[in-house]
């Protein structure tokens, strides 16, 4: 038995939602998933800026460090934000001691003068917020950034923008990273990914997805259950399977044993090991993870069918890259006061907004 693992890794976070904990009703209460993502998040990122974006990142970052979690592959939305906003996130993280690898989620459904579609035609043509996001997924890409090459979902992109950004995606020789048939809206993902997806895509949720496309699916099995959108049975497809969060959180264990139990309700002859292998898949992104060292408060996390039924482990001590970055369960190269102090600072103005 060891109380030791490698580094984790959450396959698909969005770290600018780290500062909605708390923020005001939305006008009326959501009643589906569309109503969350129009009353929600679709609000609450129009109104993130350059500092909101840099403190929501660095406490979601600091927040996945003394969790275990020490590489994040995030995908970004803030439509009024979107010039060098991927540098912000990239450094937030670099600051804390996390490694990211990020995008920005194209998406049509705002117009140029800023206000919101209620539905994308196919068929129409790519909008400029659309092509500014493409466009900072090239900028960040062409610097050396680490990331993908970022769409929301399908149902919210014109075909031009789907198409411009697989070219863009080849051009850099990296994936597309796309939440995929989430919701009913985006029943039909599947229809029009099905010509341009290859194995180096991330595909999302794929909950309602409804035949095989090329590509990794991250399984995001907390947020599905929030969102009230169904379980996408990840174990009976053949494609490899990652574990992320979609935003809430990055303690990677809580979803390990969430994912487990939502796996075990639907099929008894399923185990633990199977949900352990869908959080280890994301070390193809993130290699070097596996030399990172976790010091856990128990001594079987290399047992999943104890570490399944086991809560409250934590980590005791986290070395990334040779150096410590958490000691007695407190992070050594920051003060995790000051960021809890400033990203509560960033979150008052941004519900202040809301």
């Amino acid at each position: 038995m060891s109380n030791r693992t490698p580094g984790l890794v959450c396959a698909h976070h969005h770290l600018y939602s780290t500062l909605a904990r708390g923020m005001p009703a939305p006008p009326s209460a959501p009643t589906d998933f569309i109503s969350t993502l129009q009353q929600v998040w679709w609000r609450l990122d129009a109104q993130l800026d350059a500092e909101m974006l840099y403190w929501s990142a660095a406490l979601g970052a600091a927040e996945a460090l003394m969790s275990g979690t020490t590489s994040i592959i995030d995908h970004h939305e803030s439509p009024n934000f979107i010039e060098g906003s991927l540098d912000v996130i990239a450094k937030a993280c670099a600051d804390i001691g996390v490694r990211v690898n990020t995008c920005f989620g194209a998406t049509d459904r705002w117009t140029d003068k800023g206000s919101l579609i209620d539905s994308v035609n196919p068929n129409s043509s790519m909008t400029g917020a659309a092509r500014r996001a493409l466009d900072e997924c090239d900028r960040y890409l062409s610097a050396g950034g680490r990331g993908m090459v970022g769409l929301h979902a399908a149902f919210t992109c014109s075909n031009e923008t789907l198409e411009m950004a697989t070219e863009l995606a080849k051009k850099h020789t990296v994936g597309v990273h796309i939440h995929v048939a989430e919701g009913l809206h985006d029943a039909g993902a599947g229809e029009r990914l099905e010509a341009i997806t290859s194995d180096d895509w991330l595909l999302v949720h794929c909950v309602l997805l409804d035949r095989l496309l090329k590509g990794r699916i991250v399984h995001n099995p907390r947020s599905n259950m929030n969102n009230s959108v169904g379980y996408s049975k990840p174990s009976r497809r053949t494609n490899t399977t990652l574990l992320g969060t979609d935003g809430i959180g990055s303690d990677m264990l809580e979803e390990f044993r969430l994912a487990y139990a939502r796996l075990r309700e639907f099929d008894i002859k399923e185990n633990p090991a199977t949900a352990w292998a869908w959080l280890e898949n994301g070390y193809h992104y993130f290699p070097e993870s596996r030399e990172d060292v976790v010091v856990w408060s128990y001594d079987a996390v290399d047992d999943p069918w104890k570490l399944a039924f086991t809560t409250g482990v934590h980590p005791v001590e986290v070395i990334v890259d040779g150096k410590t970055v958490v000691k007695n369960s407190m992070p050594t190269t920051f003060d995790i006061h000051e960021v809890r102090q400033k990203a509560s600072e960033q979150a008052k103005r941004l519900h202040e907004r809301l």
